[in-house]
């Protein structure tokens, strides 16, 4: 494993590591941490990697991992910087023909995640993208139970992605988290919905595999001087009749990660909660009400479900067992790729760049409906 940031400070970056290393199936040996030379170096001593593999740019690790035996260079790269960084990021990666793993969103625009999935086509590379909450058990066992058809036609979904903790304007008191991503320059053309509001609409995407037809969304800004929306809504109306609504707000107070999710079809209803993930509700009229719990002993779950446990039912698995889950699926592709095998790479369950490019695809038309007073807007198939 490589490494593009993850530097002092940063969360999300030793995150990754954490994930990747999880099952021992990687190690992170080498890395480009901070844009600061001084400071990558002093990074990559507190990760444990040899001095040498500390590197002072991005650029300087591609030409170095190149250079080296392909038993010593690096599989994959993981790309964990502000949004405005991945596509130059991930296409210099692309050109050298490694392997990534890049942190959501894409992108910063809908054009540049365009280009950036024409570069990894080309270059056929295995590409994956960290929406993390795709790999939770109990949302792969929900997902499995829509392809079987238990809940009948998918008729309705919301999905709700709750937080607080940018009630208050931290970007003027230097907090690093939240100074990228009210910044247009560094996030995009969305603050909230670009952030956590993809990972809503990933999460129903994932679990429905519904496709949208046209959005209708308005994006607020409640904190005065705020350059970025800080809540917002969207109504969607998919291809097969249904409708979702999307709420994501960083400005409620007391939320902290309140990601939760409810599908109702023509047979039963579903309901999953982000931060009581061991548990998934199945509601069905005059019929009881059915919990499942994660575990890999019961004979209710579903194979991916099952699989994707490491510990006995009753022992709670959370946010990193989730995160590790994304990259074991994207490992298993690893393999088969590196093996140079002829064998075609069975369909991804771990988000693709192809998801990421849906991710901007709504996230723009999200942001051209607000500006349009809520206008519906047309969504483009991929």
């Amino acid at each position: 494993m490589g490494l593009v940031g993850g530097g002092p400070g940063a969360f999300i970056g030793r995150v990754h590591v954490a994930a990747a290393q999880l099952d021992g199936r990687a190690e992170l040996v080498a890395g480009a941490f901070s844009s600061d030379p001084s400071r990558s170096r002093a990074a990559g001593l507190d990760y444990g990697i040899e001095l040498d593999r500390g590197y002072d740019s991005l650029d300087l690790l591609v030409k170095d991992e190149a250079a080296r035996p392909p038993d010593e260079r690096v599989d994959f790269v993981t790309i964990a910087t502000p949004n405005h960084t991945h596509f130059e990021f991930a296409r210099v990666l692309a050109n050298a023909g490694f392997h990534i793993v890049c942190d959501k969103p894409l992108t910063a625009d809908l054009a540049q995640a365009q280009k950036l999935l024409a570069a990894v086509k080309d270059r056929g590379i295995v590409f994956g993208l960290t929406y993390v909450y795709s790999g939770y058990p109990l949302v792969r066992q929900a997902r499995d139970m829509i392809r079987a058809g238990e809940l009948g036609e998918v008729q309705a979904l919301r999905v709700h992605y709750i937080q607080g903790w940018l009630r208050t304007r931290l970007e003027l008191q230097g907090h690093k988290q939240a100074l990228w991503r009210t910044d247009p320059l560094q996030a995009g053309i969305s603050g909230c919905f670009g952030d956590i509001g993809t990972h809503a609409f990933h999460l129903a995407q994932f679990i429905t595999g519904l496709q949208p037809a046209e959005v209708s969304c308005r994006l607020e800004t409640f904190e005065q001087g705020r350059r970025l929306d800080d809540y917002g809504a969207a109504l969607l109306r998919y291809r097969n009749g249904a409708l979702g609504t999307v709420i994501a707000s960083q400005v409620s107070h007391g939320r902290e990660n309140d990601l939760w999710i409810e599908i109702d079809g023509t047979r039963a209803s579903i309901e999953w909660h982000q931060e009581n993930p061991n548990s998934l509700l199945l509601r069905a009229n005059n019929r009881p009400l059915k919990l499942y719990s994660r575990n890999p002993g019961g004979e209710y779950m579903t194979a991916s479900a099952r699989s994707s446990c490491r510990l006995p039912g009753g022992h709670p698995e959370g946010f990193i067992e989730a995160f590790a889950n994304v990259y074991a699926s994207i490992f298993d592709h690893l393999a088969i790729r590196q093996s140079k095998s002829k064998e075609q790479l069975p369909q991804a369950i771990y988000p693709t760049i192809e998801d990421g490019v849906l991710g901007m695809m709504f996230v723009s038309h999200c942001v051209a409906s607000s500006r349009a007073g809520g206008q519906w807007t047309p969504f483009p198939t991929l």
